[in-house]
């Protein structure tokens, strides 16, 4: 009998998933710091510890509330130095840049402050019977509210939504871009200082996983980011039966008409094109319209301006420009100067890598000759490029404006207000500035998001506190002259609506509705 060796099996043997992820400096490269990545189980742990918190977060009210946030904006403005020095570190970005994330969240404290006991008050509404029914209006926190948040404005975008939130008395689940992680964990650590339990607001750290498990476990989602992830979560939300809000991509036209001021023309097109966040912006102006009669003067304005430019890493609100934040922006940017260029597209300034600054910094790559068969023209940017267009009036211009599947943001520039703003009407898009762009951020009393593609829901304003609650009606039967029936409507109330009626025929201005 002959026995056989036997040989062992070979196995696979898996890499080991990394458990952290390294956070990088865009203008040295240099590694800052890592954050773990946390999984599903992590991330329901600290949704069940925020639900926990929540009900004694609302029972606080609105002004309890409101006073931690104030509490906590107050040491964010006195501590600014700090702030900018964390988001610049992470960006890449300028110090006005860094500068201005921590004005806009001022201001959006101070209005909500202000306004969010008032938007948020029990309301009497008119009943169907006004005299034996009183009719009330409540408004109830979702509970646990997630927020998943990008990497180009770290503190801006992380807290311009969820301050809302908590105004409302919802609890936060946070999770940061992995790109931009410790603006947003500076932050949530100064509101613990401020005195907002620990469970109200938490960070969870992580990539594309941790988002996902994110919204497995919370009462509502916002999502900040592209549209190609914003419609995921759309359906996620849809199948779990949770509201959503969702600000994603834009392709955002400015307009230039005859009339307007040639040099606040070019200027304001390099702040909302390229100086702002070096492009990185969802409202960042991404596709120009210049009607004929100004064309040929505005483009010798705008090289003119741009030579001006101060690009680099320095300190001072006097740098234009910073670096790119990742690789993939600068690759994109490339690309979509190399498919124009291939198309017919001229590239009259800038539009090259800085390495002697670092290793993601572009110059300015301004465009003409530029036509709706090139990617810049359709696809999203988020770097600094200024494609321009020479259009024959103004309804050409608006019609190439709403040729688009985006729909976030847009600018006019005329001397002519009044037909500015009727020519804003006519644009597909969330909001319209007529000569200046980007202020939508800095007006907390103005919805913001977008329409088509670019998202749904909105943030700021009225409108950007009520998404966070849900209203639950009451009614209230004084029973005056009831007897017990088992009719649906007895003889006094089939009457009373009948005399209503009659009365909001004869003397439709009268209050009755």
């Amino acid at each position: 009998m002959v026995t056989l060796e036997k040989k062992p099996v070979p196995t696979t043997v898996l890499p080991a998933q990394p458990t952290e992820i390294a956070v990088m400096n865009p203008v040295t490269g240099q590694v800052i710091g890592s954050i773990p990545i946390m999984d599903a189980e992590a991330v329901r742990q600290a949704a069940d510890r925020a639900r926990a918190a929540q009900p004694a977060w609302e029972a606080l009210g609105v002004k309890a509330r409101a006073t931690l946030m104030r509490h906590w904006s107050d040491m964010l403005w006195d501590d600014q130095k700090n702030a900018i020095a964390v988001i610049r570190r992470e960006t890449g970005k300028t110090e006005l840049g860094a500068w201005e994330e921590v004005a806009v969240i001022d201001t959006v404290v101070s209005y909500y402050y202000k306004h969010a006991a008032r938007f948020l008050r029990p309301q009497t509404r008119r009943s169907a019977v006004p005299v034996r029914h009183k009719a009330r209006v409540y408004y109830k926190a979702h509970g646990v509210a997630g927020f998943i948040t990008p990497w180009n404005y770290p503190l801006n975008n992380a807290f311009i939504d969820l301050i809302a939130a908590m105004f409302a008395g919802n609890t936060i689940l946070l999770k940061p871009s992995e790109i931009t992680p410790f603006s947003a964990q500076y932050a949530v650590d100064l509101m613990y200082k401020a005195g907002i339990p620990k469970d109200v607001i938490q960070v969870v750290t992580g990539a594309g996983s941790t988002g996902a498990a994110l919204v497995d476990v919370v009462d509502y989602i916002s999502f900040t980011g592209s549209t190609a992830t914003g419609k995921k979560i759309a359906v996620k939300a849809a199948e779990r039966l949770i509201p959503c809000s969702l600000e994603l991509g834009g392709k955002d036209p400015m307009i230039v008409l005859n009339d307007a001021d040639v040099d606040m023309a070019a200027t304001e097109t390099l702040v909302g094109a390229a100086s702002e966040n070096t492009g990185q912006v969802c409202i960042s102006t991404e596709r120009v319209y210049v009607e004929d009669g100004i064309y040929d003067r505005y483009i010798e304005k705008i090289k003119q301006y741009a030579s001006q430019l101060k690009i680099g890493s320095g300190d001072g609100f006097d740098v234009n420009i910073g670096s790119l934040t990742n690789e993939r922006e600068l690759l994109r940017a490339e690309a979509q100067v190399k498919d124009a260029l291939a198309k017919g597209a001229h590239l009259i300034y800038g539009g090259k890598r800085r390495p002697d600054l670092g290793p993601l910094f572009y110059e300015p790559a301004i465009l003409t000759n530029v036509d709706h068969s090139m990617d810049v023209m359709r696809e999203e940017t988020f770097g600094p490029i200024v494609p321009i267009m020479r259009v024959k009036d103004a309804d050409e211009a608006i019609q190439l404006a709403n040729d688009s599947e985006y729909g976030l943001s847009a600018a006019i520039l005329t001397k002519d207000l009044k037909r500015g703003e009727q020519l804003a009407t006519r644009i597909e898009s969330g909001d319209v500035h007529v000569n200046t762009t980007h202020w939508i951020f800095g007006t907390p009393g103005l919805p913001m998001g977008g329409v088509k593609n670019s998202g749904m829901g909105r943030r700021n304003g009225p409108e950007g506190l009520l998404r966070f609650v849900k209203p639950q009606s009451i009614v209230i039967d004084n029973l005056l002259m009831q007897k017990p029936t088992l009719a649906r409507v007895d003889g006094f109330m089939l009457k009373g609506a009948l005399l209503l009626r009659r009365i909001r025929r004869a003397f439709p201005f009268l209050p009755l509705e």
